[in-house]
């Protein structure tokens, strides 16, 4: 009894000395493959998206999961070239999808999963959030108040921008859409109130476009605030779907550090392509236009992540839609009107007829308005707003009679300089102050009987002027933010001692 006591207690002795390296994991294997997709059994847990690594001879090769039925997977490359076949074994990582974040991340070009296109190495940050965040509820919410000032007249006065707002930017194809958002972000440099960092998601843009505006941001001094999260239309349709989920991320890092941020997606018709691309391959049902029924959740639960945020920061959504022939009643644009709090509406016939930006005012809306205005641009903009009615009143009866009263002539001039004024080339934003000096001269007819032909080279003149001339007036509109009746006499000095200098 005693041996077999004394053999019990050895037995134990040794058994706690062996160390089990045994794991247990779950494997999957690959059933089918095929257009960048591939079905896998044998992962009863796995998460909707969740990266999943498919081991092969040499590597390992990231794919997502984004269905999750009874018996299978169905999961999208991440990457274009992978070369992977049935049987290959897939396993899990636990983790769900996320992009790297942080200030490091400022000044580069990077793709929606981190890695750099910049040629300046990889990035060391600490943090990452996933692509897939919640909205922030609505006793989260601030009332937006605080203007962005984009530097582009006609928005500034007509279809103003508050801070943590989403304002669509739709039009047909090559009539200026990405050259206001480059404006808009260009502007933010000389923000006066907080400046904002900028993140430009360009979805399936030729990387030659890219290149050029990362050019033209890197000359004007944008780049130290702003970051480029890039995709190619030759990339798996898979990683055009993340891209705005991953610049809204890196977004939402900076606003959660009390950062305000404008966030630009360009633009969401090439997203709801790639979503379309990628739930036909996945044998989802199809709705409208073939697109999943899920299309118009696919862009709300994006764009509802914009908002200011109470003791935090802000998030700006600017998305684009590409039109057909002026179409917007199409089905993606009527979403993305739906969901937005307004639009800046291209038009085709105003970009042909050389009017730039091509913007309809009559179209356009912010369903924000003059609650994102300062007191001073509220003064000059209401004027503005009803000068503008009564020209395309007067337009209108103009073309049908040629008897109008001496007072009606007047106003269909004024209206006249009031839209020449709204003129503006690309690069060439104007700062806040600079346009509540010009509209109000516009709108108290201080540049009446001035030659339509000469007001474009007049403004820049007038700019120059107001530099050396007005900067105690441009300093008291700038900190007090409203048209006070000192201001407002200085303002009108102003315009006339210039308009006498030049016409002297």
């Amino acid at each position: 009894m005693e041996d077999i006591k004394f053999l019990i207690q050895k037995l134990e002795a040794e058994l706690s000395r062996t160390q089990s390296d045994a794991q247990i994991k779950a494997v999957g294997r690959i059933m089918r493959v095929g257009d960048g997709v591939v079905w896998i059994s044998g992962l009863p847990d796995a998460q909707l998206n969740e990266v999943l690594l498919v081991k092969t001879e040499d590597k390992k090769t990231p794919v997502l999961a984004l269905n999750l039925e009874e018996d299978l997977i169905g999961a999208v490359f991440l990457q274009g070239n992978a070369s992977l076949k049935e049987g290959d074994v897939v396993m899990r990582t636990k983790q769900i999808i996320q992009v790297p974040v942080g200030k490091q991340l400022l000044g580069r070009v990077i793709t929606p999963l981190g890695d750099p296109l910049d040629g300046k190495g990889t990035m060391k940050t600490n943090q990452s959030y996933a692509l897939e965040r919640e909205a922030p509820g609505v006793i989260e919410r601030a009332p937006v108040r605080t203007p962005l000032h984009t530097g582009i007249k006609i928005i500034d006065a007509l279809i103003p921008i508050g801070r943590g707002q989403r304002e669509l930017i739709l039009g047909d194809r090559q009539i200026g859409k990405t050259s206001i958002a480059l404006d808009i972000i260009l502007h933010q440099k000389n923000d006066h109130i907080k400046r904002p960092i900028c993140v430009y998601v360009a979805v399936g843009q030729k990387l030659s476009k890219v290149r050029r505006m990362y050019e033209v941001l890197k000359e004007e001094g944008a780049l130290e605030y702003t970051i480029i999260v890039a995709t190619a239309p030759s990339d798996a349709p898979a990683l055009l779907y993340l891209a705005p989920y991953a610049g809204c991320a890196i977004g939402e890092y900076f606003r959660d550090m009390g950062e305000d941020v404008v966030v630009v997606y360009d633009d969401l018709t090439k997203h709801a392509w790639s979503w379309r691309e990628l739930s036909l391959l996945l044998k989802r049902p199809v709705g409208r236009e073939a697109y999943p029924g899920d299309i118009f959740y696919t862009h709300s639960r994006l764009l509802e992540r914009a908002a200011n945020v109470k003791e935090s920061g802000s998030l700006t959504a600017l998305p684009i839609c590409e039109t057909q022939l002026g179409d917007i009643s199409s089905y993606i644009p009527t979403n993305l009107i739906s969901i937005t709090d307004g639009q800046i509406y291209l038009e085709s016939e105003l970009f042909n007829a050389g009017f730039r930006p091509a913007i309809s005012v009559g179209l356009s809306v912010s369903r924000v308005g003059s609650q994102a205005q300062t007191k001073a641009m509220k003064r000059v903009a209401g004027k503005l707003k009803l000068d503008l009615a009564q020209l395309r009143e007067l337009e209108a009866f103009a073309q049908v009679t040629t008897d109008l009263a001496p007072e009606s002539k007047q106003k269909l001039l004024r209206g006249k300089i009031i839209l020449e004024i709204l003129k503006q080339e690309n690069l060439k934003t104007v700062g806040f102050e600079k346009l509540v000096v010009l509209l109000f001269g516009a709108v108290e007819g201080l540049w009446d009987g001035i030659e339509l032909s000469r007001m474009r080279q007049l403004e820049q003149d007038f700019f120059v002027y107001l530099e050396s001339a007005g900067q105690k007036t441009l300093k008291a509109i700038r900190e007090k933010q409203e048209v006070t009746k000192d201001i407002e006499d200085q303002m009108r000095s102003l315009i006339e001692a210039f308009r006498k200098k030049i016409e002297a």
